[in-house]
């Protein structure tokens, strides 16, 4: 009992347990999934040789360069892909048959607008539903008549490339017009607005892909078979070839 005149008091700590994100070296949460992808070292250099590379770097490149099996190569390569380090597609050069994958290091790239992204989502999904036919053809198909309604939405240029390069750019592809050495034109696209779609079915986006260079052209009227994309045709950038010349074209009346 205290003596009269004297107060005690008592001060009540009450004790939580705060969950804070584990941050890494830049402050940026750490991804769990890149983390456990990057947990082996065979994975880490495979990865720096990769980006080393610039253009990428296919399967059988790979394991000559490290020695490993094809099978253990490849496996490393989509664990990379699967946690969104590499991407990957086929550069076939236009030329036809079915090329090895190509796997080139992702960058931090701007989405396309939203309702696209749920176009080409809702695509793949369809395509992965039906489990039968030619995948990769049957969203060529679904993106030439995309690429001729983005076309006929799109305030025609001067000449049916001015048409393309617009809806390239509405679409997010960053393009850049060049002119080769040897005369030619090329449009090298430094952006995929579409990447986080690319790791579900490559072969169905670049396919896609193709199809809205070709229907754009076609509404503009261009041929469209003079057209072919170049994945990773370019150590930064993949490449829509053509094979016509832009001053041979007019837009539509």
């Amino acid at each position: 009992m205290n003596p009269p005149g004297v107060f005690t008091t008592f001060d009540v700590v009450t004790l939580s347990i705060v969950e804070t994100s584990r941050t890494g070296p830049t402050g940026e949460v750490i991804d769990p999934t890149r983390h456990r992808a990057l947990g082996t070292a065979s994975r880490a250099s495979i990865l720096e040789m990769v980006r080393e590379a610039g253009g990428g770097m296919t399967i059988a490149e790979v394991g000559e360069r490290t020695g490993l099996h094809p099978s253990t190569a490849r496996s490393h390569l989509d664990r990379l892909v699967d946690a969104g380090l590499l991407v990957k597609a086929r550069a076939s050069g236009g030329q036809p048959g079915r090329p090895a994958w190509r796997y080139r290091v992702a960058t931090e790239q701007a989405p396309a607008p939203a309702p696209y992204r749920a176009l080409a989502a809702a695509l793949l999904d369809h395509l992965a539903r039906r489990g039968r036919g030619d995948v990769r053809a049957d969203a060529t198909r679904a993106g030439h008549d995309w690429g001729r309604h983005l076309a006929a939405a799109t305030p025609p240029g001067e000449d049916p490339i001015d048409t393309l390069l617009a809806v390239l750019r509405g679409l997010g592809f960053s393009p850049s017009l060049k002119q080769t050495g040897n005369g030619t034109t090329e449009i090298h696209l430094f952006t995929c607005p579409f990447l986080e779609l690319v790791g579900r079915n490559p072969d169905a986006i670049c396919g896609l892909h193709v199809g809205v260079v070709r229907g754009a052209l076609e509404q503009a009227g261009a041929p469209p078979s003079g057209a072919v994309l170049e994945p990773f045709g370019a150590p930064t950038a993949c490449v829509v070839r053509l094979s016509f010349r832009p001053d041979t074209l007019t837009s539509p009346a």
